[in-house]
């Protein structure tokens, strides 16, 4: 009797062997499961915390409190380069930007908007917007995200661009850059003075809408390389009436008084080009000489850090044949 009833307690211990087994693999596997969520968690929370952290920006309207790390910037106006060439996200940008050839593919996904059209612009949840200092709706984009503005021309093309480093906390990042800069363009206008001699003078002008524009020194367009960095002259007229207002319009009569040994046309093929057809025109002397260099005005606007690069790169070829 005893010896029949010995297998069944050995069966009997077995199955609680297994049971205990089986609860301390699923003791474990639930702690390993806990143990998943709360790194989860932490990690959420981290990622919260770093995307809910501010920093205090001086703008010239006085502190603005704005994201660390702003993940979704709209711009408002002409400085959608100079976020591209810090590595910010846009998620809106302004029509001039939109419009640049260049940028079409990377731009692509990006909205168009304008400080007119706030409901798009609260569509796009922006954590940050960027606009000039006449943008329109100011208070109410407020409203909407941390807002910044700047008044154009109020500080230098690189000194503004490291302002956008310092509001996008990426002022180290923008600073490298300038000096970078600064020095190839600076080097390249020596060899070009070089070449061209160092009293050959250099017009940029612009057909927009019924009137044709000559360029000081400080209004996009390449001017800003020509004449800050690389130090080439601009004829005494350009300087007389455009170098403080930035541009000045003339009519083609006159063009002649304001072309430079070499002009620089910013061409934009949607407008009435049909003055370089003239005599006026087709007389003058940089015409005659073949040194004229036509530019896409669209893609030669902006005076930001990826259309500069552009530009450089342009001249370079334009004056010494260099790639």
């Amino acid at each position: 009797m005893k010896k029949a009833i010995i297998p069944f307690l050995l069966l009997f211990v077995l199955i609680l062997s297994a049971c205990g087994g089986q609860s301390s693999e699923e003791a474990s596997s639930a702690d390993d499961q806990n143990e998943n969520q709360e790194e989860s968690s932490n990690n959420e929370e981290k990622s919260s915390d770093s995307s809910s952290e501010t920093i205090t920006y001086e703008s010239e309207n006085g502190p603005v409190e704005v994201p660390a790390n702003p993940e979704r910037v709209v711009v408002l106006s002409s400085f959608a380069g100079n976020l591209m060439a810090l590595d910010v996200n846009l998620v809106g940008i302004d029509s001039w930007s939109k419009m640049n050839p260049r940028w079409e593919e990377e731009l692509k996904d990006v909205e168009e908007v304008s400080a007119e059209n706030l409901e798009k612009i609260i569509e796009l949840n922006p954590d940050l917007i960027i606009g000039l200092s006449n943008t329109k709706n100011v208070d109410k984009l407020k409203e909407i995200a941390p807002t910044v503005t700047y008044t154009y021309g109020k500080v230098d093309y690189l000194q503004q661009h490291i302002e956008i480093g310092k509001l996008v906390n990426k002022e180290e990042q923008a600073k490298e850059w300038v000096e970078d800069f600064k020095e190839r363009a600076q080097s390249t206008g020596d060899k070009i003075r070089e070449k061209i001699g160092e009293d050959t003078t250099v017009s940029v002008i612009e057909k927009f809408d019924k009137q044709i524009y000559v360029f000081g020194d400080n209004w996009g367009r390449g001017t800003e390389i020509l004449y800050q960095e690389m130090n080439l002259k601009m004829p005494e007229k350009v300087k007389e009436m455009a170098l403080e207002q930035g541009y000045y319009a003339i009519s083609p009569e006159v063009l002649p008084e304001y072309a430079g040994d070499y002009m620089i046309v910013s061409k934009n093929e949607d407008t009435d080009n049909s003055f370089q057809e003239t005599e006026t025109y087709q007389n003058i002397p940089a015409v005659k000489n073949d040194q004229v260099f036509e530019v896409n005005s669209k893609a030669f606007y902006f005076n930001d850090p990826n259309t500069l690069e552009y530009q450089l790169d342009y001249f370079q070829e334009a004056f010494l044949g260099e790639q």
